[in-house]
């Protein structure tokens, strides 16, 4: 059986960890996802993760030959030999042309990028739509999770609610706008591959698995 080695991609709010879960769930694939492995890196003090430590402490990006030098690292272990998901990498097709040249290199060539798909206006409707009572700190969502009495926190009966800056709509349009900018470039790039395989993500978590799980079978 071949490997399974996968990208998964998605903007904000598309629902990817909560697939990333299913998929490591019922696939047994070893997650790799950029943030766990920088922190790793820097924990275990590799040379890779020492240069990331730098750029990092000082609240810069970490340059594109750094995140490789560790993606190539962690790529490296022996518990991705029968598969992996890469999450969050690779991030601009600069990283995507280095994982061509070192995934065939260590034997683990990308054979599959599950994108999964939701308009970005559906997007801003579900990242903004949090918000807090300001009184006792309970989150209320506009369309998951409304008080049973509009207006009034279930928790504490305070009418007095908050939206926490990051929730805003322009903030939150603002952040897709970057995303969409990152993965336009890498969406065409691996459907010229192709390797892309576009799944419907604005639907029930269920039914985006089930699409899933058949191109992964079918693998």
């Amino acid at each position: 059986m071949t490997a399974m080695n996968l990208i998964l991609m998605g903007l904000p709010g598309a629902g990817k960890g909560t697939q990333a879960e299913k998929i490591i769930n019922e696939f047994h694939l070893p997650h790799i996802s950029t943030g766990d492995i920088f922190r790793e890196a820097m924990k275990n003090e590799t040379e890779m993760g020492l240069a990331a430590k730098k750029f990092i402490d000082k609240g810069e990006l970490v340059p594109d030959e750094v995140t490789n030098g560790i993606v190539h690292d962690r790529l490296a272990q022996d518990d991705t030999k029968d598969g992996f998901m890469l999450d969050g990498f690779p991030r601009s097709i600069v990283q995507a042309e280095a994982l061509d040249t070192f995934g065939p290199e260590l034997d683990r060539t990308i054979n599959a990028v599950i994108n999964i798909h939701v308009e970005p206006e559906v997007l801003v409707e579900r990242l903004s739509g949090r918000y807090i009572c300001r009184n006792c700190g309970a989150t209320y969502h506009k369309l998951y999770k409304r008080p049973k009495v509009a207006g009034t926190c279930d928790v504490c009966g305070s009418h007095d609610f908050y939206q926490r800056e990051d929730d805003k709509p322009e903030t939150v349009k603002n952040r897709l706008a970057v995303n969409l900018k990152m993965n336009t470039p890498l969406v065409d790039y691996y459907t010229k591959k192709g390797l892309l395989f576009t799944v419907d993500g604005d639907r029930d978590i269920d039914d985006v698995y089930v699409d899933i799980e058949k191109i992964l079978k079918n693998l």
